[in-house]
């Protein structure tokens, strides 16, 4: 991997890629989506989150990066352009607030809801 290439390891159901990839491309970085097959885990999967081997993992400069809210900032603060976050610690407080409350509020059940009707259909 190039020095400035940028991996998402993700899977196509998954919210928390989702708000991953609406960041990389409201910020216009180019990178490649490598859909993870989650019941037989590539290495690239397992490496870059050994300890709780979930997705989405960031790979950038051949480093992982996992937790969606944790890569967010990563990029924020790596591509200075079209920033996410405020300068003022008070506003970026606050959206950091925001992303947290709708993480434990919405995307948690909607990844329930997916996980259960996937789980139905199989």
């Amino acid at each position: 991997m190039g020095e400035d290439e940028v991996k998402l390891v993700g899977a196509w159901f998954s919210p928390y890629v989702h708000r991953v990839a609406w960041i990389l491309k409201l910020k216009g970085i180019h990178y490649e989506y490598v859909e993870a097959k989650l019941n037989n885990k590539s290495s690239l999967l397992l490496d870059g989150n050994p300890v709780y081997k979930k997705i989405p993992v960031l790979v950038h400069h051949g480093k992982p990066i996992v937790e969606s809210l944790c890569i967010i900032e990563y990029i924020d603060e790596t591509w200075k352009h079209n920033p996410i976050l405020s300068t003022y610690p008070y506003d970026r407080a606050r959206a950091r607030f925001w992303a947290l409350y709708i993480h434990q509020m919405v995307l948690t059940y909607l990844y329930s809801l997916l996980t259960t009707i996937f789980s139905i259909e199989k």
